[in-house]
């Protein structure tokens, strides 16, 4: 029988603790709860300094399973956020969001675009109570908004010109985020 010292254990309960927060789903909540305490208003670019986006070819499907034309909505000002389900810091930053559409959805477009499944993304937002607009992409995404990690957000002003590009969690519904689109939306 192996005899565990104090420093042993210790290290076994680390262990233990370390394997159920990273490697399990109980370990989610306090992923998402870590990524909100980290999560700061993004980046702004200044008009004279932004990237102009020059592909709208792009189809989506909305939940509903009807077609979505990115091109419909050049000249106007959209907020595209990648995300899935299973992702702790695509959570952590939903609540922000949330609050944002609630507040602009009526003069800003959202897309919130997810590869998963419109059953499984229907039972996450009834769930948290969520509204927001979600699609799935039918074609390639405009490799301008093309990113290899989630979460990863876009806002295009009505020029085409992409003012935030955001990769990982942030606070969409801080100050800065509002004054732009305030300043976007000529409200």
């Amino acid at each position: 029988m192996v005899k565990l010292d104090k420093k042993k254990l210790y290290n076994l309960i680390f262990l233990v603790v370390f394997g159920v927060l990273f490697f399990t789903p109980l370990g989610t909540p306090v992923k998402v709860f870590i990524h909100r305490l980290v999560a700061f208003s993004p980046a702004v670019e200044s008009a004279d300094e932004r990237e102009i986006l020059d592909d709208y070819e792009w189809i989506l499907e909305d939940m509903n399973g009807e077609r979505a034309y990115f091109g419909d909505l050049k000249g106007q000002v959209v907020v595209i956020n990648f995300w899935a389900t299973w992702c702790p810091p695509c959570i952590a930053e939903m609540p922000s969001f949330q609050e944002l559409y609630s507040d602009y959805g009526d003069r800003v477009h959202f897309l919130f675009v997810s590869q998963e499944e419109h059953q499984k993304l229907r039972d996450f937002l009834v769930k948290r109570g969520y509204d927001i607009p979600v699609y799935h992409p039918l074609s390639k995404i405009p490799e301008q908004l093309y990113s290899q990690s989630i979460p990863a957000t876009y806002i295009i002003d009505r020029e085409g010109g992409i003012r935030v590009s955001k990769v990982g969690v942030a606070d969409w519904n801080s100050a800065k985020v509002r004054d732009l689109l305030e300043a976007l939306t000529g409200s």
